[in-house]
């Protein structure tokens, strides 16, 4: 039984590790349904999520990340009020921030498509589409998941990270998407691996501080068009 309800929580300034606990308790829940399901043989419907929320300054490292690419030390950190944790998503390290839009689509895919390609190619649409209507045109980097502002430049440079994890075609993570972000943060981390590349947000590039609730707004349209969700 297909579900396209979607259940969106605006969690509001959440501490990393808090939230992250709060994600896995969610991502657990929605993959022992569908094991019942399996087992019972069973049509039951599972839930799907779409969070947002924002973090204090915290680095997080994928499975696939480098150590080496933080460039801060413990006693550093404390200096910078920022946490670092090695988590189960994919890609490498990361920045997350006041002012900055993270989103945790915690969605059974069997719901909507299972392509987790077209899944990470959807969430960059919505950004895409976001951005467009502030008159900021955005796009893909070739090889490279994530929103991208004149990707084919010299000048090309990250608005937006991801990096997902998937089991039994169920979701966690998601994205990162620079609004009014403090940009110094990301010169003490190699981003996503990427060290010849620079990092944007949305204050950045219209030289002033954005509404972000209104960003959120426009963001969560864009995603219920993609994904034909419907919020509840």
């Amino acid at each position: 039984m297909q579900n396209k309800k979607v259940i969106f929580q605006d969690w509001g300034s959440v501490d990393y590790s808090e939230a992250w606990g709060k994600q896995e308790s969610i991502f657990a829940d929605i993959v022992a349904q569908k094991v019942a399901n399996r087992t019972n043989n069973t049509v039951g419907p599972t839930d799907n999520y779409l969070i947002f929320v924002e973090h204090p300054h915290v680095y997080t490292l994928g499975k696939s990340g480098k150590p080496e690419h933080l460039l801060l030390g413990d006693a550093e950190l404390k200096e910078k009020g920022a946490t670092y944790h090695k988590i189960n998503r994919g890609g490498d390290i990361t920045y997350h921030g006041p002012g900055q839009i993270v989103g945790y689509p915690i969605l059974d895919l069997d719901n909507f498509f299972t392509d987790i390609h077209l899944y990470l190619r959807t969430l960059e649409e919505a950004i895409i589409l976001t951005l467009a209507e502030y008159g900021i045109v955005a796009g893909r980097y070739p090889g490279y998941t994530g929103v991208w502002l004149e990707p084919d430049s010299e000048r090309a440079r990250k608005i937006c990270a991801m990096g997902v994890r998937s089991s039994r075609w169920v979701t966690m993570h998601g994205f990162a998407f620079n609004v009014n972000a403090d940009l110094s943060y990301f010169n003490h981390i190699v981003p996503c691996g990427i060290d010849d590349k620079q990092v944007t947000s949305m204050e950045a590039e219209l030289g002033a501080k954005q509404d972000i609730s209104e960003v959120k707004k426009r963001l969560k349209h864009h995603l219920s068009v993609l994904f034909q969700m419907d919020f509840v």
